[in-house]
Parts: structure tokens; C-alpha cells; sequence
């Protein structure tokens, strides 16, 4: 179906729907009309772009003191996790990895095909880990030299409290490593008030661009001593920074036409406000779809306090006559793609709450929504009571 322009936003081009996801995402015309020149991988335009790039992104942290560097890479989020990961952890180290979803999981599986010693905090679906539980383990295993900790864990939707893991890591002697794939960009991650020695973040997700890289932004010091340490050609990331800083270019062939896309998605989020108005507007995001869809009978997974701008994780209704993957195809039908769960205790789905959209594309997601619940013949949206009562349990 074709979707109109509402409140200066560009709708998707014609046929394609709203994508409620945590990236890819929808991008603006603008950004799309980026790639419709070739460029030269070696030329010195794209060296230039590289460059502009790299700038750009270092410019978003903050960074008053030329402590760090940007180094982008191929491929897309978890390459840039285990590039992070292989590069800035010497092989005789050992990770915590602070998992509550997919993601941290994922990471603790990457460590597993490193093979490098490392321990976990699963704190399931609902709750963060908190810097109290990162101390006590730092405390009890001195073994531990990083932390490895997700800014926002999209399975669920938690905003993580980096802040205060951050504290816990550095008041212990340790180095934090954040993977802020889903959150750069919208989430403040600023230098000089969070301590990390790495973060890494994709193309795709709150700077609006398209898939095909991520980049690292690592303090210069981490990126030195990175020298030898990868398990991994294509994945050094110490060798892509000593090739870009000498030559300006990527050690392989580089996504030409998503880097030109993402130099015009960073221009238009510098012309929106930054990392706060970015954040904001999906702030509103949130507020509006999630105050719609409640109305409507749904439960979110998450209470308020931890609930992120990013995704939003909602509990599937009990109504025998909700299936998701019909309610996805209605969705679907309406211009509005959504994500499934990706939960393992209960069924639900998600409803991402970035990309090039505002609050007013959230409220006909409401109503679509509401539409297909019709459609289906669900009278009451609200979720099993054993799905609340796991919830109850488990936050305890």
C-alpha cells in the first residue's frame, strides 16, 4: 500500500512499508539517493569520505582530548562484537559478559569460538545487570580483566545501566567493553562521562543509515596495544586502523555506496539536533505507541523504568483467536512491518521505535493495530495470566 507524508517525514518509496525494527530500519530518501553514484574504492573523493566518517562519529563521544580513534569494519553488528572482542582482549585475559537476551548470549558464544577464558551474568529477560552484581564477580574472580556489556539488549528492549557497570568496572582496575549496536547515536555515550575503552555500533540503527559496516571507537592507547592480538585477518582491528591511518583507506574492498549513504544519514543527524533530538523524537516515539498500544489491552514485557527508546517487547495476547503470524501479515498489509519475540519463557513480539519516523506514524501503527485485532476477531488483547505471573517472578 502506498504510504502518505505526515509532518514533514518522508514516507517509504512507493509499495514499501514502515519498518519497526531495530535496524535495518527505514531510511529517509535523502539517504537512498545517496547510492545511486559509484564510487572508486582507492579515489581520493572516497578516501575523503572515509575520513569525513570517521570525524563525524568521534565527534558523537564527545571526545575533548584526542584520546580515541574510529575504525570502521565490514560486515555487519556482531562483526564488529567479535572484532572488538578478538582485538582488545589478549588471549591470556578473561571476559565477564553481562547477558540479559540474545545478544549478551551472543557475545559469550563468540568468546566461546575465540577461545578465551571468560564468565557470565544471565540475568534472563526482565531485569539489567547492575553494577552491585558486576563488583561482587569482579571482586571474586581477579582472573576477570574486561567487561563486555550491551547498551540496549534488543531481545527484550532493556536500556541497560552502562553508567553504573562503568563505575563498578574502573573503580576495580578492570576496562569496560560496550556494545551500543542498537543504541549509538540516541543514547548519550559520551567519553567524559561514561569510561569505556571500546564501543562498537552498525550502519543500520539509530544514525539512520543502511546495512553493510560497523565501526569501533576505541581509545588510541587500546588500539596500539591491539597489535598481534586478533584471531582473525579480516577482523583486526588494529590492522585496519594502522592501514587507514597510513593510506586513508580499508584494507579490503569497503561498502562504497552504504558509506555514501551514512555520510548523508550523519549530515541529517547533525541537522536534526544530535544525539539528544534524535533520542528525543524517539523518546515520543515510544511514549505515544506504547500509551496506544496498553489502551488497546497489550502488556509490555519491561516495566516502565527499564523500558528503552529503541524497541519496545509486548507480550502476545491469550485470545485464542491471536496468531502472530497472521497478525504480522495484517501488519504487514497496513505498511508496517514488526519484529517477532525473541524471547525463550514467553510468546511476544517487538515494536521498534526507530528510523525515519515520528509520532505521528506511531499512532496509525496503533491503529493498524487495532484494525488487525478486529480483523482477527481477538476481543482482548491482554496476555496469558502464567506470562504475567513468569514476569512477577522472575523481576522479583
Amino acid at each position: 500500500m502506498r504510504v502518505s507524508p505526515v509532518e514533514g517525514f518522508d514516507p517509504p518509496a512507493l509499495g514499501e512499508p514502515y519498518l519497526l525494527t531495530p535496524g535495518p530500519l527505514t531510511t529517509s530518501y535523502a539517504v537512498k539517493q545517496a547510492m545511486l553514484r559509484d564510487w572508486g574504492s582507492w579515489d581520493g573523493d572516497f578516501r575523503a569520505m572515509t575520513a569525513d566518517l570517521r570525524r563525524r562519529l568521534l565527534a558523537l563521544i564527545g571526545d575533548t582530548k584526542s584520546e580515541y580513534d574510529c575504525v570502521p569494519i565490514q560486515g555487519s553488528g556482531s562483526f564488529c562484537v567479535e572484532a572488538m572482542l578478538g582485538s582488545f582482549v589478549p588471549k591470556d585475559s578473561k571476559v565477564l559478559v553481562l547477558a540479559n537476551g540474545a545478544y549478551g548470549l551472543r557475545a559469550a558464544q563468540t568468546m566461546q569460538y575465540l577461545g578465551r577464558a571468560f564468565t557470565l551474568i544471565d540475568k534472563g529477560d526482565y531485569l539489567p545487570p547492575r553494577g552491585d552484581e558486576v563488583g561482587a564477580a569482579l571482586d571474586a574472580d581477579p582472573a576477570i580483566t574486561h567487561v563486555l556489556a550491551i547498551h540496549c539488549e534488543t531481545s527484550s528492549g532493556i536500556l541497560n545501566p552502562v553508567a553504573e557497570i562503568s563505575e563498578a568496572v574502573y573503580a576495580r582496575g578492570r576496562k569496560l567493553l560496550v556494545d551500543s549496536m542498537s543504541a549509538f547515536g540516541a543514547i548519550p555515550l559520551e567519553v567524559g562521562k561514561i569510561r569505556y575503552e571500546a564501543m562498537v555500533s552498525s550502519a543500520n540503527k539509530c544514525i539512520e543509515g543502511v546495512p553493510g559496516f560497523g565501526f569501533v571507537i576505541a581509545r588510541k592507547s587500546e588500539l596500539e596495544k591491539a597489535k598481534g592480538n586478533s584471531h582473525s585477518l579480516s577482523l583486526d582491528i588494529h590492522a585496519q586502523w594502522a592501514a587507514m591511518e597510513k593510506t586513508g583507506q580499508w584494507r579490503f574492498t569497503p561498502p562504497t555506496h552504504v558509506v555514501a549513504a551514512f555520510l548523508e544519514a550523519l549530515r541529517m543527524h547533525e541537522a536534526e539536533g544530535g544525539v539528544a533530538a534524535r533520542g528525543a523524537r524517539y523518546m515520543k516515539n515510544r511514549n505515544v505507541m506504547v500509551e496506544g498500544m496498553r489502551a488497546l489491552g497489550f502488556e509490555t514485557l519491561l516495566s516502565d523504568r527499564w523500558l528503552s527508546p529503541i524497541i519496545v517487547t509486548f507480550f502476545c495476547p491469550s485470545d485464542g483467536n491471536f496468531v502472530f503470524e497472521h497478525f504480522y501479515e495484517l501488519m504487514k498489509g497496513k505498511g508496517f512491518i514488526i519484529y517477532p519475540g525473541k524471547l525463550t519463557v514467553v510468546d511476544s513480539f517487538r515494536v521498534g521505535c526507530i528510523g525515519r519516523m515520528d509520532e505521528h506514524v506511531m499512532r496509525r501503527v496503533v491503529e493498524a493495530a487495532r484494525q488487525s485485532l478486529a480483523e482477527m476477531g481477538v476481543a482482548d488483547a491482554a496476555p496469558p495470566q502464567a506470562a504475567l505471573a513468569e514476569r512477577a517472578k522472575l523481576a522479583a
